[in-house]
């Protein structure tokens, strides 16, 4: 059993780790200080409920229903593209701009909402969870898939706290005008690398 745990711990972390709208949105709320402990759970909850519904038969759902996923996939990159504008338009700002958007409190609602748009609103999210965790967990026995989703479940906890409280951490050295820029810069490019990939998807569905 404790081997089915670490083989679901690998596969999530391995699922987990390359860069990605939430990645990015958890790193910039974390050197903001922001509700960064609440995003980093936010985001770890939204996993558990992807993991758990595609070990245990929620992939069938997602592979029945074509337009869904075009839905979803559209939403997304409208929504990565407009956060990327935001995250570039702030990056090529005066010092003094930059220092305003990094200080400013973005209200506990609004990033509850885009938490669950950079998450919610990726189709990548699905095929991670639904389609690689839920096969692999899925073809499990019915008394080990408790033990391959408990493994997912703590990759995805450890490293959305990890990142978090890192990024926090290093807060008063990513606080100034130059690393918000490079935050930003980097937050941009990640949306809309997501959204140019979910495009060439959603395209590829006609």
């Amino acid at each position: 059993m404790f081997t089915i745990y670490i083989q679901g711990a690998l596969l999530g972390a391995a699922m987990i780790l390359p860069l990605g709208p939430q990645n990015a949105f958890v790193l910039q709320q974390g050197s903001r200080k922001q509700y960064h402990i609440m995003s980093a759970f936010l985001c770890a909850l939204s996993d558990t409920v992807l993991i758990v519904a595609g070990v245990f038969g929620g992939s069938a759902l997602l592979s029945q229903s074509e337009m869904l996923m075009q839905l979803i996939t559209w939403a997304g990159v409208v929504f990565l593209v407009w956060y990327g504008y935001g995250a570039f338009r702030t990056a090529i700002s005066r010092d003094d701009v930059v220092i305003q958007a990094e200080n400013k409190v973005i209200s506990r609602w609004r990033v509850v909402v885009t938490l669950f748009a950079v998450t919610w609103l990726n189709p990548h999210v699905y095929l991670d969870t639904f389609v690689v965790l839920g096969s692999v967990g899925g073809q499990l026995e019915s008394q080990l898939r408790p033990w391959f989703t408990a493994g997912a479940l703590t990759a995805s906890f450890s490293w959305f706290f990890a990142l978090s409280l890192l990024a926090a951490w290093f807060s008063p050295v990513l606080k100034t005008p130059r690393s918000q820029r490079v935050i930003n810069l980097f937050v941009g490019l990640v949306m809309w690398f997501i959204a140019f990939q979910l495009a060439r998807q959603g395209i590829s569905y006609w």
